[in-house]
C-alpha cells in the first residue's frame, strides 16, 4: 500500500501509528497537540500549522522513524486524511 504524497511515496504497510496534530507555539515553546485540544484552546495559543504524522517506529524502539506532512489549513489536513483512509477501507 503506497500513498503518493507531496513528500514522496509512503509505504502504509509498515505503519505503526498514524495521527493528525496541530503544531502550536505557547510561551516560546513549540509542541504538537491533538485536534481536540486545539479546538478548545485555539484562542490561547499561536497555531503554526497542521500535520499528519506517519510513524513507522516499531514498538519499544528508541529511534523514531516518522514522515510528516505539513498543512496550512485544517481542511487540507482532512482532505489528505480522507485519501489515506481509502487505503485501509479496501
Amino acid at each position: 500500500m503506497i500513498y503518493k504524497s507531496k513528500i514522496g511515496d509512503i509505504d502504509l504497510a509498515k505503519l505503526t501509528r498514524l495521527y493528525p496534530a496541530a503544531v502550536v507555539e505557547m510561551q516560546g515553546e513549540v509542541a504538537e497537540m491533538s485536534l481536540e485540544w486545539i479546538e478548545m484552546n485555539e484562542d490561547k495559543v499561536n497555531l503554526k500549522e497542521y500535520i499528519l504524522v506517519f510513524d513507522f517506529t516499531p514498538l519499544k524502539e528508541e529511534v523514531k522513524d516518522k514522515k510528516v506532512l505539513h498543512f496550512e489549513t485544517k481542511d487540507e489536513l482532512i482532505q489528505t486524511m480522507t485519501e489515506v483512509a481509502q487505503f485501509f477501507q479496501d
